[in-house]
């Protein structure tokens, strides 16, 4: 009689640390007993306004569904050239950005490998590269979040492969300078440099990219763009690298409806812009109220959300209180964010609600 044999599952798979999504906004209404509609989600960083009538247009004329999409993304990566002033041979997208870093570990890590994350930061860098073999170093970013630069060049190693940046770091939302990034990319690591919020900042480091082949630039169309269900991500890329991620991704990796989307929203930037202008208006208003509370300090932003620390071991309790009023913020649960809530900047009208729950909070 042939033994049964139970199902061998690698190492890193058995000890992965789950990074645990937000819930959907109809997981969130069931739980609460309210319609969907009531509920203001500001916990994953996505656009009240959505995107662009034309861009709902453009998905509502798709007829050739049952078509596989293009998988060399022309009409795409061509809209993003001229949107980036990169050339397209650079440009690649994929499923989310994430799809993305998973796709950097893929050709560049080898067991044993290592990774540089200033911390805090989000939580995929920390969560996937160990998957591919690699060890995760982090850095600890200074009281006020900036990064040691000091700290990670000394953390770098024969075995690092990768520095992971984010401009603006998400959750914190500050910046990195053209100083820190040229002081880290000259020590010749790989810089990936996540600009999932650059649009809300107003300013980019991407000019680098032209002057050092070692940094990759990483951004979205979730969050400025109001597409964060479609899962449309695109990077920048040194030449050989990019060749490396062509020969390695999945061919269909980009839907029909994703490319399109990219195509249209970028030929309705003036729209997409004006909405980004409100989210940065309301964002000041939000920073200013919350100024005015004892119990939390905010940090100055320049994403489409507002990192908070909550005084007295409260975090906790006031994102329940805020959860009972049917508004969801992010909360956290590792070492370095215990004591933190991040705000999604919604309309005004979510900054309403927000500061009426906090008026009642004791």
């Amino acid at each position: 009689m042939e033994a049964k044999r139970s199902v061998q599952l690698r190492a890193s798979a058995e000890n992965a640390v789950e990074y645990l999504p937000v819930e959907s906004r109809d997981a969130i209404a069931e739980r609460l007993g309210v319609p969907p509609e009531f509920v203001a989600k500001l916990d994953a960083n996505e656009n009240p306004y959505g995107p662009p009538p034309s861009v709902i247009a453009t998905l509502a004329s798709l007829t050739d569904l049952h078509l596989y999409p293009d998988p060399d993304q022309r009409r795409a990566r061509a809209a993003l050239a001229a949107y980036t002033g990169a050339p397209v041979e650079r440009i690649l997208l994929g499923n989310g950005s994430d799809e993305l870093i998973d796709l950097l570990l893929l050709v560049t890590i080898e067991p044993g490998d290592e990774v540089i994350v200033p911390v805090p930061s989000f939580g995929v860098y920390l969560s996937r590269p160990p998957l591919f073999g690699a060890r995760v170093v982090t850095v600890p970013r200074m009281p006020n979040f900036d990064l040691d630069v000091d700290a990670i060049e000394a953390a770098v190693s024969s075995r690092t492969k990768l520095i992971f940046l984010a401009s603006p770091n998400n959750p914190t939302g500050n910046l990195v300078t053209p100083q820190q990034l040229t002081q880290i990319l000259r020590t010749g690591t790989l810089v990936v440099l996540d600009e999932a919020y650059y649009e809300f900042a107003g300013q980019t480091l991407q000019r680098f990219a032209d002057e050092f082949d070692n940094l990759v630039i990483l951004r979205t169309f979730s969050k400025w763009a109001g597409l964060a269900g479609l899962r449309i991500g695109y990077g920048i890329f040194p030449l050989r690298l990019a060749s490396a991620l062509w020969r390695v991704k999945q061919p269909f990796n980009v839907s029909v409806a994703a490319q399109a989307a990219v195509a249209a929203a970028l030929e309705d930037r003036s729209w997409l812009m004006q909405r980004v202008m409100q989210i940065r208006l309301e964002r000041g208003r939000l920073y200013r109220a919350l100024r005015r509370y004892p119990f939390l300090t905010p940090f100055p932003s320049h994403g489409n959300f507002i990192l908070c620390r909550i005084h007295d071991g409260r975090a906790h309790e006031l994102h329940a209180h805020l959860l009972r009023s049917a508004i969801v913020v992010r909360r956290y649960d590792d070492e370095w964010l215990r004591d933190y809530l991040r705000i999604t900047v919604g309309t005004p009208e979510h900054t309403d609600r927000i500061l009426a729950a906090l008026d009642e909070f004791r």
